[in-house]
């Protein structure tokens, strides 16, 4: 089924395209200017750390749903081993087979074309078999470190039955929720942020139910890029399996704020983001802003990349 108009008419209201030059490939990464991560130092207040990743097992969050993405898989190629001899130094090695986007990760721009394009006009045929992403590879992605706001949605908004802090599986998060999260945060959403949207989703996981963490699922709606567009975030993340709702609210439009995020504004997005804790600690301490540390793997040719965010108030 074609993309619709509605979509083509988005696309045309968020495109970046061109803004930072015709060679460009990180997009809105650009935004990360020196000032910005010099007002983002500022935020740091006590030195109090909340981990944002899943911890990478075999038994995570993949369930299947999604083709390719393996679980960690880890296997041990060297144990006490004495290389030099008897008696000496022994070491242990161990290898890692999964997903670059498995656990708690960033999409990267050669995730997801539309048209027969990626950001900023290169050919979806630029990523290849042998080479991956050959342009928009999540190698050329620069440090990511910047203002981190937490809109906690999850909190402003009414839960699913009985499940408090969680909204439920249709809702589609909305600009307007953005903004009632944003109130909430004591903070206006700025040029070079770092936004991390919580949906209580991940309270599924935790509890041990990884299928109905999976699916069905909040997210994002189409209407959000436009939110994030205007107010120039440097990239979004959140914590469910799919980032926009799942089943999509217009039947037969899949993964359209993918395709608005990384192909049209060439904005990264984050997946399987642990903000539980993350949440907690910002209702305790009264702030929703905090340095934010989540700087990508860089695998050359990665479509993705794994990361482990940390928060820093």
């Amino acid at each position: 089924m074609p993309l619709p108009a509605e979509f083509h008419d988005l696309a045309k209201r968020v495109n970046n395209w061109g803004r930072w030059g015709a060679d460009d490939e990180i997009g809105t990464l650009n935004l990360l200017a020196p000032e910005v991560v010099r007002e983002a130092a500022a935020t740091v207040r006590t030195g109090r750390r909340v981990p944002l990743a899943l911890p990478l097992r075999q038994d995570g969050v993949q369930t299947g749903l999604i083709p390719g993405r393996i679980n960690p898989l880890h296997t041990m190629t060297a144990i006490n081993q004495e290389p030099f001899g008897p008696g000496t130094v022994a070491t242990s090695d161990d290898a890692v087979t999964m997903g670059l986007q498995a656990g708690t990760h960033w999409d990267g721009l050669a995730h997801v074309s539309h048209s027969g394009r990626l950001y900023n006009g290169r050919p979806a045929a630029s990523v290849t078999a042998h080479g991956g992403a050959t342009a928009l590879g999540i190698e050329k992605a620069p440090p990511i470190v910047s203002r981190g706001v937490l809109l906690d949605v999850a909190r402003v908004r009414p839960g699913a039955a009985g499940q408090p802090g969680r909204l439920p599986a249709q809702h589609a998060v909305t600009p307007e929720d953005l903004d009632a999260a944003e109130e909430l945060a004591g903070a206006t959403v700025r040029s070079g942020d770092i936004v991390l949207v919580r949906t209580g989703q991940m309270g599924h996981y935790l509890a041990g139910d990884r299928d109905a963490y999976a699916f069905p699922s909040p997210g994002l709606s189409i209407r959000t890029p436009e939110w994030f567009h205007a107010r120039d975030v440097a990239a979004v993340a959140n914590d469910t399996l799919t980032f926009e709702i799942f089943p999509p609210e217009i039947d037969g439009l899949w993964m359209p704020v993918h395709a608005l995020h990384l192909v049209e504004m060439g904005m990264i997005q984050g997946q399987n983001w642990n903000l539980e804790e993350l949440a907690a600690v910002c209702a305790e301490e009264g702030r929703y802003v905090f340095f934010l540390a989540a700087t990508a793997e860089p695998f050359v040719g990665g479509s993705g990349s794994p990361v482990a965010p940390v928060a820093v108030f």
